[in-house]
């Protein structure tokens, strides 16, 4: 800190920039301190940089969060029958406990014989 001898009790000196204020001397008790003022323009920009960031991540990991669909693609054969030529059968879950419905109905589990 710089020490000046007989200065006013309190003074504010503005500094600028290309027409914008940057900061200010604040001149109190004999001693001169330096106050920088955050350019709304820098924060804005920050912010927005952070934002996009963020959004950017956000959607990579929802992307890489999809499951694959069981199946291959799905198209009408003639006649309007489904085709899924081309595609293997999709893996059994493993066994567990029947859902009420299944019970009820006396459903039974498709079974794929090749």
């Amino acid at each position: 800190m710089l020490e000046l001898p007989g200065t006013p009790a309190a003074a504010l000196v503005p500094v600028t920039r290309d027409g914008r204020a940057v900061g200010a001397f604040v001149l109190t008790g004999g001693q001169v301190r330096y106050r920088s003022i955050n350019d709304p323009d820098q924060v804005l920009a920050a912010a927005a940089g952070a934002a996009a960031v963020a959004l950017l991540t956000a959607a990579v990991a929802v992307l890489g969060r999809r499951r694959p669909p069981a199946i291959g693609a799905v198209t009408m054969g003639p006649g309007g029958w489904v085709s899924l030529r081309g595609t293997r059968a999709p893996a059994l879950r493993p066994a567990r406990r029947r859902p009420w419905w299944a019970r009820v109905l006396r459903a039974r589990r498709l079974v794929i014989e090749r």
